[in-house]
């Protein structure tokens, strides 16, 4: 018996996605609410309900009160907002993170989809931290440059539409209070003691994002090159199809598009031999 998949939030930037890489698939039930009832609560109780599998994708508010429509046990939630990336009984879905964690996530009623930003950091520190490399104590940095999709509708037609201020032209760097929303996943997921000193930017391109943390050996353990980093990185990460990590030779980071829209395969920068970050 095919699945039946409800997705709350589907005219979204997220939910849309979502929607075109379901909507071709034969081995599900994919469930439609009339666009005059996606705000009605009892007609969305029910679609949240019937369904096997919900995506939510909401903002924070709207995800917490959608969770708490649903009461069959059954029903299994994967969150796109931060609502409850660190909340108890929320599973976090990014499976090549630790060891055990895609059982962790076969297994869970309620999976939190990952943060972007947090995404990228959490792949380089998480393993340096259960590795024994990276104290827990360390003052961990990061910087971070996004497109704007990111933003949702609102930011993408500010880029898009007549009228575009000069300063969207140009990279901005947001976040400054040091108190932006995948901050707590971060901190959190990764086991540091402190959360770190992060620096979003978005940029004027649609989607796509770089990622870095910068670290200074003589405070890691064993003080290991930035060889020695991407090596250990590489065999942590050596059977997981989607996360690729060259060994060898002083490169730029790039993005290989993939068959699947929307999709890409990270391809780590390695410094060459001897070199130290």
């Amino acid at each position: 018996m095919k699945p039946n998949v409800y997705i709350d939030g589907k005219e979204g930037t997220t939910g849309l996605q979502i929607y075109d890489r379901l909507s071709g698939r034969e081995d599900i039930n994919l469930l439609l609410i009339d666009d005059d009832k996606r705000k009605d609560l009892t007609e969305r109780k029910k679609y949240l309900n019937g369904a096997d599998i919900v995506f939510l994708c909401l903002p924070d508010g709207a995800a917490v009160e959608a969770v708490g429509l649903i009461d069959n046990p059954n029903t299994r939630v994967i969150d796109a907002s931060t609502a409850h990336r660190t909340a108890a009984g929320w599973v976090y879905g990014f499976p090549e993170l630790l060891a055990g964690q895609r059982q962790r996530i076969k297994f869970a009623k309620r999976v939190a989809n990952p943060g972007c930003h947090a995404t990228g950091f959490l792949s380089i520190v998480a393993p340096l931290v259960a590795m024994d490399i990276l104290p827990k104590d360390y003052p961990v940095t990061c910087f971070s440059l996004t497109g704007y999709s990111g933003g949702g509708k609102k930011m993408i037609a500010e880029y898009e539409g007549e009228g575009k201020v000069e300063e969207l032209y140009s990279p901005r760097i947001y976040g400054t209070n040091l108190k932006h929303k995948h901050l707590p996943e971060m901190q959190a997921l990764s086991g540091l003691k402190y959360p770190p000193v992060f620096s979003p930017i978005v940029d004027d391109y649609y989607k796509g994002m770089a990622t870095g943390i910068q670290l200074h050996n003589t405070l890691l353990k064993g003080k290991p090159t930035a060889q020695d980093i991407c090596e250990l990185l590489g065999r942590y990460y050596e059977d997981q199809t989607m996360c690729g990590w060259p060994p060898g030779g002083a490169r730029a980071a790039c993005w290989r598009p993939t068959p699947s829209p929307g999709t890409t395969t990270w391809r780590s920068p390695s410094p060459a031999p001897g070199s130290r970050p």
